[in-house]
């Protein structure tokens, strides 16, 4: 079963510079400054329910899960963050434990825009803030970056990575925070991807999104492009 949707992708800077959005708003326009231009598409997402098993971080670059949940809507974010989210990063990393490196953000409000949180050059930064002084240089192991996301209002689409040219589709751009400098990719239209999401999903289930990882020769996603939409039949 389908469902149409009107994402939002990215458009570079027409003159070629280098892309980039500041994360806080500017307090004069009460928008956040940014170069690039929005670009409404119409796609067509499928609804996974069902046959969610045949898709996986190594194949597609996400993979969903069941989890027991505590709380029956989530509204305290402390709360969330103690006592939902650390168990549900827990339990996956004792999943994944192959990957030598896992960082895990979790959300529970998806964000309305095409995109890849991070790029290969903040994967290794993000890498470098969050391990100790003694261990900072990239492990040679595996190293995989993800984002977690559960039921919200807004549901999350994501891309089968397989339709998708990471050549060609993707563009970096800097992302300005007051105190550093981030990265993330915006993803440019094409009808060659594929849209999908797991229909109705309830506090129990979640979705684990691939942004990143230190296997480059092809033989595994690497990524997977998401966002959130609107869906008349998701009610949380």
């Amino acid at each position: 079963m389908f469902t149409t949707a009107k994402p939002t992708y990215f458009s570079p800077p027409a003159d070629g510079s280098r892309a980039f959005s500041h994360v806080n708003v500017d307090p004069a326009t009460g928008e956040q400054p940014k170069n690039w231009n929005e670009d409404v598409r119409v796609v067509q997402i499928e609804d996974i329910r069902g046959k969610e098993h045949e898709f996986s971080l190594d194949i597609s670059g996400f993979q969903y899960y069941r989890h027991p949940a505590k709380h029956t809507k989530f509204t305290n974010d402390k709360e969330i963050e103690e006592s939902t989210i650390r168990k549900v990063s827990n339990s996956l990393r004792s999943l994944l434990a192959p990957v030598g490196w896992l960082s895990s953000t979790t959300k529970h409000q998806p964000f309305a825009l095409v995109r890849i949180d991070l790029t290969p050059a903040s994967s290794v930064a993000r890498v470098h803030r969050r391990t100790c002084a003694a261990s900072r240089s990239v492990p040679d192991h595996k190293l995989m970056a993800s984002n977690l996301s559960f039921g919200s209002r807004l549901p999350l689409a994501v891309c089968d990575f397989r339709g998708l040219d990471t050549k060609e589709d993707l563009v970096p751009f800097a992302l300005i925070y007051p105190d550093r400098e981030g990265e993330t990719y915006g993803v440019k239209y094409t009808p060659n991807h594929k849209w999908m999401y797991k229909g109705a999903m309830d506090l129990e289930d979640l979705v684990l999104l691939k942004c990143f990882d230190s296997l480059q020769d092809g033989s595994v996603a690497t990524m997977a492009p998401h966002t959130a939409f609107e869906d008349p039949k998701t009610a949380l």
